[in-house]
């Protein structure tokens, strides 16, 4: 098996998901609700957001879907509201997510840089937050391609973001590895002909993700060991 290229998601994979969105989330909906305890209780169902342990549940809808697949779950317990006012409610706070990498991110892309891969992400978040975030993170720079839901690709589990980062890279998809938490990454790495990675720093577990994967790994952090692994 030879890797040219590694594809990662972003939240859950660069970021742990839940110590960047579990905060966020809690916040977001005691802002919508403006002290409404019902209202409150009614978007945290919607979201499948846990109220009492202050996390996104597993089954969330939320975890893998883009800022208008998001607005359209809370629109109907937000009848003042229109739907793209709320999505840009939510793209912009989404750029102000706390950011929790599970592993200090600047050696990791330093190393795989320098084993002459290229290096994109892929998040069904916007891509103004990503670039705000991997600005953030000071990792920008690592990065040949960096695209989210509203860039033109498509979102996933859609394999034409992918593909899209294979083609304006020079890569044979088969060469490229896509890396995730989610089945939506796997599921589009699948479909894009990639090698799929996944990693246990989202809500999913194993058990979820080992049908859709060539490899679990508990994080980001392994990627070098694997990359030894199969080129032995």
């Amino acid at each position: 098996m030879i890797i040219k290229g590694i594809l990662f998601d972003k939240d859950g994979t660069l970021f742990d998901y839940g110590a960047t969105w579990n905060g966020w989330a809690l916040q977001l909906i005691s802002d919508l609700a403006a002290g409404d305890v019902t209202l409150g209780r009614r978007l945290a169902e919607a979201a499948d957001f846990d109220l009492a342990s202050g996390a996104f549940r597993p089954t969330s809808p939320m975890i893998a879907c883009t800022n208008r697949e998001a607005a359209e779950i809370l629109l109907p317990y937000l009848p003042d509201t229109d739907l793209a006012t709320l999505e840009e409610l939510l793209t912009l706070r989404a750029t102000e997510a706390p950011l929790a990498p599970p592993v200090d991110l600047h050696p990791l892309l330093d190393d795989l840089g320098g084993r002459g891969l290229s290096l994109g992400v892929m998040t069904n978040d916007s891509e103004q937050a990503a670039l705000v975030h991997l600005q953030e993170a000071k990792i920008l720079d690592r990065f040949d391609f960096v695209a989210g839901f509203d860039s033109g690709y498509g979102a996933k589990p859609a394999p034409t973001p992918l593909l899209a980062f294979a083609s304006q890279l020079g890569l044979d998809p088969a060469h490229v590895a896509m890396v995730g938490d989610s089945t939506h990454d796997l599921i589009a790495g699948r479909a894009a002909g990639m090698v799929t990675v996944a990693v246990l720093t989202g809500l999913a577990d194993a058990e979820t993700l080992g049908p859709h994967a060539d490899v679990v790994l508990p994080h980001i952090g392994h990627i070098p060991g694997w990359l030894a692994g199969i080129s032995a």
